[in-house]
């Protein structure tokens, strides 16, 4: 029978002579942390699977599911617009004042629309949500774990996860297109009613830039990106919130934790989305 080594059965690295301490410590620093990381991942695809399993019992999820899509979608609209408003603002204002010499006004209104279209309105939306929703999502589920209020759940046979997670999934898919949609359409009029207001460009150069190439699937682009970062904003944030541990010192790590962690993954997508896809985005 093999033997698995134990950390009693680890040897001190004081143990060893002094000219392989260096090599010992480094290689033993290495095997931690790769330990490490490949245990975390384990741990959110077993959470992953949990969560696709909780989809099957829909009178858990169901009531609540409402009431998180009002939170994160329709509480969320002024931030959003707002949000819009100023970037379409400042890319219309930018865009004009860094026009080469003989390019036409109409490239105002393309680089605005397919600026805040495809990439800023999705991508500092989903950003904007991490911080207002997604660090709410991990307190709130974070304070119901060191308050015992999860254990409850599963003593009155809830599925908490059903009960916690499956609707906060649902209301970020469903809601983070939706918002990047009003985010879309804020942004590039802003942009219009700054440019004509302040620039020299005209309703009838932005309308000629903004039909500029235009294609649907850019619209579909856009929703595409919003529904994988609203996916990733409820799954990172719920799980980091659902494994807090030690009382409100540990909320407060798990919420900083869940916020970078959702805008990391939130970064890759962006990535990822833009390599598989930005060749389809042409008229």
């Amino acid at each position: 029978m093999s033997h698995y080594p134990t950390p009693a059965d680890v040897r001190a690295t004081s143990s060893f002579p002094v000219p392989q301490r260096a090599g010992i410590v480094i290689f033993r620093q290495v095997s931690r942390t790769t330990i490490g990381y490949f245990r975390e991942v384990g741990r959110r695809i077993y959470f992953l699977i949990e969560t696709l399993r909780a989809f099957g019992e829909p009178r858990t999820y169901l009531p609540l599911t409402i009431q998180q899509m009002r939170g994160i979608g329709v509480d969320s609209l002024p931030l959003t617009a707002i949000v819009a408003a100023f970037i379409g603002a400042v890319t219309a204002y930018q865009t004009y004042y860094q026009l080469f010499p003989g390019a036409g006004y109409s490239a105002v209104g393309l680089i605005l629309r397919q600026s805040v279209v495809l990439e800023l309105g999705p991508l500092l939306t989903a950003l904007v949500l991490t911080g207002r929703v997604g660090a709410r999502m991990t307190a709130e589920i974070g304070t119901m774990r060191v308050t015992e209020q999860i254990d409850a759940l599963e003593t009155l046979s809830y599925d908490p996860v059903a009960y916690l997670v499956v609707p906060r999934l649902i209301a970020g898919v469903l809601m983070l297109p939706l918002l990047t949609l009003v985010a879309d359409t804020v942004g590039v009029l802003a942009g219009v009613g700054l440019g004509i207001a302040a620039t020299p460009v005209s309703a009838a150069d932005f309308e000629a830039g903004l039909r500029l190439n235009y294609g649907a699937f850019q619209v579909v682009y856009s929703i595409i990106k919003a529904t994988l970062f609203g996916a990733a904003i409820a799954f990172v944030c719920s799980y980091e919130g659902y494994v807090t541990e030690a009382g409100a010192e540990g909320v407060g790590r798990s919420t900083a934790r869940a916020v970078v962690i959702a805008s990391v993954v939130i970064l890759v997508l962006d990535a990822l989305t833009a390599l598989f896809l930005a060749e389809y985005i042409g008229a």
